[in-house]
């Protein structure tokens, strides 16, 4: 599907589909954004070769999968970054790669799946953007994905603060299989993030450039989307951190507890070895053992024993391993 918003000198806003790149061909004062949305690939390279961008850059955005990247051409800045298709609870999200094609009259989005910051901004809240330039557009629908992706670090956050007072209760193997399930979620998005902190350092050399596209004009909505994607790695850094934190405190109690446990039994056994050997000793069947015929040899043993029993507890008592 492809739709398109046209942009007019005058300011007014028109809808339609692929004729308004016609009249967008006849009047290049006027700003068109084109969106292509689950349109089949060799279509859309030959709308895209149409429309000047480069076959490289084409390549790139019909890949199934690629990193986030930018890309300076003659007439474009292409960006390609991972949005999201449905954000769920937990860190789950269903990502969509998302390729932009920004020229200084033109922005041609291209993804598979239906893009929340798109549908969003494919309306009023759009044209505004879109009648300043449509690098602003641009950048606005990747500010609003990361908006996405802040609200839900920020629920999580709420439910980590839970999850660490009930560690604080005592934590089990459940718990810790759910914090490393997290803690797997946020190092794929802290990649993610990387990536696009990368995007964001290039846009602000960009605008340092001043290529025609993108100027000094811009560097406040470059800046506000670079702090948020920082502020994102920031986040799922700290996260991250607090659930390694978990874990590690986790593994240091369990083995903490093993340690006393084992202690306890190497005690026990420490007791029992000397009066095993002694019962065994005078367990043998020989008829000439020494002591064999004393008439109280049986409460001798028997004293000798508690005897060793109770020199040993006191020994490691006082040791303090007991």
């Amino acid at each position: 599907m492809i739709r398109c918003m046209l942009v007019h000198p005058d300011k007014s806003c028109s809808y339609g589909n692929e004729e308004l790149i016609a009249v967008w061909r006849e009047n290049q004062e006027c700003f068109l954004w084109v969106d292509i949305d689950s349109h089949e690939k060799e279509a859309e390279r030959v709308l895209l070769k149409q429309l000047g961008c480069h076959s490289l850059a084409i390549t790139d955005a019909q890949r199934d999968r690629h990193p986030p990247k930018i890309e300076l051409f003659d007439d474009y800045i292409f960006m390609l970054y991972r949005g999201i298709y449905h954000p769920e609870d937990n860190l789950l999200f269903q990502h969509l790669q998302i390729s932009m094609f920004v020229g200084i009259n033109i922005v041609i989005t291209s993804h598979e799946k239906k893009s929340l910051s798109i549908d969003k901004l494919f309306s009023a809240e759009g044209e505004k953007y879109l009648t300043k330039n449509p690098i602003t557009l641009a950048l606005r629908i990747f500010h609003y994905s990361c908006g996405i992706y802040l609200q839900k670090l920020f629920e999580f956050e709420e439910k980590l603060e839970a999850i660490e007072d009930k560690f604080q209760l005592g934590g089990d193997d459940k718990m810790m299989q759910e914090i490393t399930l997290y803690q797997s979620r946020l190092t794929k998005l802290k990649r993610t993030f990387s990536y696009h902190s990368n995007i964001g350092s290039e846009l602000k050399t960009l605008v340092t450039d001043e290529t025609p596209i993108i100027n000094q004009i811009d560097l406040h909505t470059v800046t506000d989307v670079h702090e948020r994607i920082e502020r994102l790695l920031s986040l799922s850094q700290m996260h991250y951190d607090i659930c390694s934190d978990l874990i590690n405190g986790y593994l240091s109690v369990t083995s903490h507890q093993l340690n006393a446990t084992m202690r306890v039994l190497t005690v026990i056994t420490a007791i029992f070895i000397p009066l095993g050997f002694l019962a065994g000793l005078y367990g043998m069947n020989f008829d000439y053992i020494p002591e064999l015929k004393v008439k109280y040899g049986y409460y001798y043993l028997l004293g000798f024993m508690g005897f060793i029993s109770i020199g040993l507890v006191c020994l490691f008592k006082r040791k303090r391993w007991l």
